[in-house]
């Protein structure tokens, strides 16, 4: 569309409105019921234009081709200043502090030469600072309704509500009495849209004479990538803002990224290297401890060949990082022995869909996810887990996309299912296979593609003869005729897409879940085709897909070349300037194994608190106990770091400069907003540094030489580069040179296996490796909940700890009377392996005969309780199902 703005030409796109051609104008308007992020609502009038001969709200307008829009116009002028004084003047005389340094109100107010002494409001309807990151001062709320809007049509969380009548209508919580006491989940978004300061985070002044410092950087908490504005004064944060041109949050964040920084404050953050000496962890110099660390790698060398030595690198380090930390182990040690943790969570998607597709990833992009006409969401719960989008699938949901959820827990999405599966712990294979059975059993494949672009056919229909509803339901409890509906639903869809999480993946035969799971997609054609959007998993780390891209594995170098190739190892040596070990080293579980049995004599961890996040967790204390050397590179001296001879004080996320990939493999910068405290130094400066002690010089000297020196070992990254990234903001990988956009949705040509076909899996369906008996006959599944993140060891030191205090134990009520359990009453939870004292909560989300727990407090002992079964394939843990009993009292 053309459109006229005081005499200025714009062109429009269909359903603008009158806002966004003023705009384009370069006309600003008040607007203080707008925010871009949610649909118009028009209530304020403060934006007030004339067109077609009427005086409208722009922003609830639409524009129509050769429309004439009035702008400047005096009156019109008079009226949108009339509109703004009427609002001001039921306020407090303080609403306008700041002036044009104040909040958006008071710009807009100072804009316009609108005196402060125009608000003369006498106030008295109160505060309420319950919670410990949104304020709300009643005398300042203008009642526009965006904090509302914002809780419902973005967050979905549909908290807030307006009451009263007329002037005293006011924002509160939808369950009345204190704001602590609300649905609140703290993503902010409410205290982010207010435009009068009637929602405020404590403890942050709207406005002052000292302008903070604005660094934009990638959030370092769950895997969804989430793009954060920081913003600090004096050496400190004043407050993370969610970045509104963010490509994946769009102007959203959760309570971890928006409000979780705390931490960096706490007086447990590690500031020296310890080193321990008759027992105990003193501090001492870098010099000193480099030192030992060198004496100790050379000793386990001497003693027990390179492959003496091991290391577990880290899905919260950057890329660069753990680029690094695998080029020290292969080319300063001589071994493949590094993992990193997404052998505990991830190991079997990686495995999985290479198998199925050729790539690591997932297939599509999350913005073509969202486009999907039935999702299909398998073992997780993003409202809590990943809550920007759990927020946008939501929202999705809400606008009519249809959902099948499968999950034995009845929460977050699941409440919102068209369909709703519910397993027991450990069938998901039986599950998947009553889905294809009926795929095939009604015809809803798509046989020109099977015939085309994939092979394993035959084989599949065999194997899925023994899986009908019936044969399924006994298997998983699952009713026939939900397996039948859930079937149709996916199978009839136009556009089905599937999203799965860790309740696919860590299970005794989590890869074979995922190759089922996948089958789903093959056999519909809904993978690299644009009739769907593929399988897609949700990482739960911040760098959990980056780590093991940068070849932080014992079996492929980066870019997923494997190390029994001839072809991948000349390519890194080439780089490197030395050959590459051609023996794949060792998986986590088999150095704790090793240091246990006296082969494995240094361990190098890279901030993961393996102690309190690993399975079986006392096994793997006994391990560092066993070994020699244990040198922890860490925050704050966690379980792990207690029992290791070197700590290491290093960066947090908010003091890196690099880059992470999230969980739809884009890269993104990252950023230090502040220095390191004390001594503390970046995981990439203490490599480096663990190296010139060995005498020995790794090159990339920093972070963006690394990620270019890695692009020239593996194609799968050869355009990427931190001065592309700093201009682009997101670039997916697959990208083989810079005039690349790089590839969002994969496969559409061929995919990438030797033979360019998706590969049907035909795995029968096998039982867990736990069971529950007569003497431990419940199920306990462990996860994650919305507060906290991981261990907690950085969650635990921010206000998030009065939004979650503890480790709760989730179950039914009948099995809470059973046990004779009350709600908020202690319990025992013992397992064939440890014990652990949670607090029960009685929930209707359960199943009877299953609980659950998180691990967020390492002090309760949850990871002493969780076995050592391990996926067949990739040796990651069974933290899905744990046989466990219950008893009252600690």
């Amino acid at each position: 569309m053309r459109v006229d703005v005081d005499g200025v030409t714009v062109r429009l796109e269909d359903g603008a409105s009158l806002l966004t051609a003023v705009r384009s104008a370069g006309v600003e308007l008040p607007t203080l019921c707008h925010d871009d992020r949610l649909a118009p609502a028009g209530s304020c009038r403060t934006c007030l234009v004339r067109s077609g001969g009427n005086v409208v709200a722009a922003c609830v307008s639409p524009a129509v081709d050769g429309a004439v829009i009035e702008v400047a116009d005096g009156e019109l002028r008079a009226l949108r200043r009339d509109a703004v004084e009427l609002i001001v003047a039921a306020l407090p005389p303080y609403a306008l502090d700041g002036g044009a340094d104040g909040g958006e109100l008071a710009r807009l107010c100072h804009s316009l030469g609108i005196a402060p002494e125009t608000a003369r409001g006498r106030g008295g309807r109160g505060r309420d600072e319950t919670h410990p990151y949104v304020r709300l001062d009643r005398d300042l709320c203008i009642a526009c309704g965006r904090c509302v809007r914002m809780c419902a049509d973005v967050q979905g969380t549909f908290a807030l509500t307006l009451v009263g009548r007329g002037a005293d209508t006011v924002v509160a919580p939808g369950t009345g009495g204190a704001w602590a006491d609300s649905d609140c989940v703290a993503c902010g978004g409410c205290v982010d849209t207010c435009p009068t300061g009637a929602l405020t985070e404590p403890g942050l002044p709207l406005g002052g004479t000292a302008v903070p410092t604005r660094t934009r950087t990638t959030c370092g908490y769950c895997g969804v990538g989430c793009s954060l504005e920081v913003l600090t004064r004096d050496g400190h944060v004043a407050a993370v803002l969610p970045d509104h041109e963010g490509p994946v949050n769009r102007g959203h964040a959760c309570v971890k990224g928006r409000f979780a920084h705390g931490f960096l404050r706490s007086p447990e953050r590690l500031t020296r290297p310890l080193l321990r000496r008759d027992g105990r962890l003193e501090p001492v110099t870098w010099a000193e401890a480099l030192d030992h660390v060198a004496r100790g790698l050379r000793a386990a060398v001497a003693a027990g060949g390179p492959d003496a030595v091991a290391a577990i690198s880290s899905a919260r380090a950057t890329n660069e990082e753990n680029y690094l930390v695998q080029k020290f182990m292969r080319v300063a040690i001589g071994t493949n022995n590094i993992d990193n943790c997404s052998r505990l969570c991830h190991a079997p998607s990686a495995a999985g869909l290479t198998a199925s597709f050729g790539l690591s990833g997932g297939t599509d992009t999350f913005d073509d996810v969202e486009r999907a006409d039935c999702l299909l969401l398998v073992g997780a719960n993003p409202v809590e887990a990943h809550p920007v989008v759990g927020a946008r699938l939501l929202q999705r949901v809400l606008r009519g996309t249809r959902l099948i959820v499968a999950d034995p827990r009845a929460v977050g999405l699941a409440r919102y299912a068209d369909v709703h599966l519910r397993p027991r712990p450990g069938t998901n294979v039986a599950l998947f296979h009553g889905l294809a059975h009926m795929l095939l059993a009604e015809g809803l494949i798509d046989e020109e593609f099977l015939l085309r672009r994939a092979d394993g056919l035959p084989e599949l229909t065999a194997l899925l003869a023994d899986y009908p509803p019936d044969r399924v339901a006994a298997l998983t409890g699952v009713p026939a005729e939900e397996v039948a509906a859930a079937a149709r639903l996916y199978g009839r869809a136009e556009r089905p897409a599937i999203v799965y999480g860790l309740g696919v993946t860590e299970h005794l035969h989590g890869t074979d879940g995922v190759r089922a799971l996948a089958n789903l997609a093959i056999l519909c054609g809904a993978v690299g085709t644009g009739r769907g959007f593929g399988v897609n998993p949700l990482r739960g780390q911040n760098n959990v897909q980056g780590a093991s891209d940068m070849g932080a594995l014992p079996d492929v170098l980066p870019g997923y070349g494997k190390v029994t190739d001839p072809a991948a190892r000349a390519r890194a040596a080439d780089v490197w300037g030395v050959p590459v070990p051609d023996r794949p080293g060792m998986r986590i579980p088999e150095m704790f194994a090793a240091a246990r049995a006296g082969a494995l004599r240094a361990l190098w961890i890279v901030g993961e608190d393996v102690c309190a996040t690993d399975p079986d967790a006392t096994r793997v204390a006994e391990a560092l106990d066993a070994c020699p050397l244990v040198v922890c590179q860490e925050l704050f001296l966690s379980e792990t770091a207690r029992r290791a001879d070197v700590v290491l004080p290093v960066a947090s996320w908010l003091e890196k400069d690099g880059t992470f990939v999230n969980f739809d493999r884009r890269f993104q910068r990252v950023r230090p907003a502040l220095d390191p405290p004390g001594e503390a130094m970046t995981d990439f400066a203490a490599v480096h540094a663990l190296a010139s002690a060995l005498g020995v010089d790794l090159g990339c000297r920093t972070p963006a030489e690394a990620l270019a020196e890695c692009g020239r070992v593996t194609p799968l990254f050869a355009g990427l580069s931190h001065e592309r990234l700093d201009r682009e903001g997101a670039v997916p990988w697959p990208c083989p040179d810079p005039g690349s956009s790089g590839e969002a949705t994969l496969y559409r040509e061929r995919f990438a296996t030797p033979d360019g076909l998706a590969h049907l899996a035909a795995c029968p369906y096998l039982p867990p490796g736990e069971e529950p008996d007569d003497h431990y006959p419940l199920i306990l599944v462990t996860g994650r909940r919305w507060a906290h993140y991981n261990s907690g060891s950085m969650t635990r030191r921010t206000g998030n700890i009065r939004l979650d205090s503890a480790d709760w134990l989730d179950l039914h009520p009948a099995d809470a009377a059973r046990y004779g359990l009350g709600d908020g009453h202690p319990v025992t939870v013992e397992s064939r392996h440890g014990r652990a004292t949670l607090i029960a909560r009685l929930s209707g989300d359960m199943a009877p005969g299953q609980v659950f727990c998180a691990f967020h407090f390492p002090s309760s002992g949850v990871n002493t309780l969780t076995s050592g079964h391990a996926d067949t394939v990739t040796s990651c843990p069974e933290y899905k199902v744990t046989a466990v009993r219950l008893h009252p009292g600690p």
